[in-house]
């Protein structure tokens, strides 16, 4: 009996990785998203939100995280967002792992990390699968969102590794550049070669 082949989705703001994230999910493949996770654990009733406001008092509401009054206290801080990291992670953690019990038998799975390099989270994963597309559609697509600005973008590009790198780093890149049909074919094919690479594996 194998663990799934566990690869690692990641890829700068604006690149598509939600994008692609749901393609692997509409091709079967089970995905773990850990953002979602973060909002579901801090929703109403979410599991750390007593802790996230015994930490950061005010910050939560009836509605649980405020994730406006949170960022002000943490943002542009290093020593309040770790400790906002060091109630995160775990959770996240427990989570990711019963996740991988749940799907146990599957051939791949995707854990969709956006600070897979930042974080020091590609060591813990088979394979790296980074989305990317050209710099001006990413800009295109940042500044298009609500509330951002131009110095938003630079600041959050200041905290990720650089596009290139993280393509020189990965295993596989995904073009999002271009249309969704051809990306779903990238992935479609993507998919096919990660469960022949999960086979191939000797059991455990």
């Amino acid at each position: 009996m194998t663990r799934p082949l566990i690869v690692g989705l990641t890829g700068s703001i604006g690149m598509g990785k939600s994008t692609v994230a749901a393609m692997f999910e509409a091709a079967g493949v089970p995905v773990f998203d850990a953002d979602a996770e973060v909002r579901a654990m801090q929703g109403p009733d979410g599991e750390l939100v007593p802790a996230i406001e015994s930490a950061f008092p005010g910050s939560t509401d009836e509605g649980g995280v405020s994730r406006d009054r949170l960022g002000a206290l943490v943002f542009g801080n290093p020593e309040e967002l770790a400790r906002l990291e060091a109630i995160v992670h775990p959770a996240v953690a427990r989570r990711r792992e019963a996740f991988l019990i749940e799907h146990a038998s599957a051939p791949v799975v995707v854990f969709d990390i956006p600070l897979l390099f930042e974080k020091g989270g590609a060591s813990a994963v088979d394979r790296v699968v980074v989305v990317s597309a050209p710099a001006e559609a990413q800009r295109k697509r940042v500044l298009a969102r609500p509330g951002m600005t131009e110095d938003k973008f630079a600041h959050i590009l200041a905290l990720q590794t650089p596009d290139s790198e993280k393509r020189a780093r990965a295993d596989h890149v995904v073009d999002t550049g271009t249309t969704l049909a051809r990306t779903e074919d990238a992935v479609l094919a993507l998919v096919a070669e990660l469960r022949a690479a999960s086979r191939a594996r000797p059991s455990l």
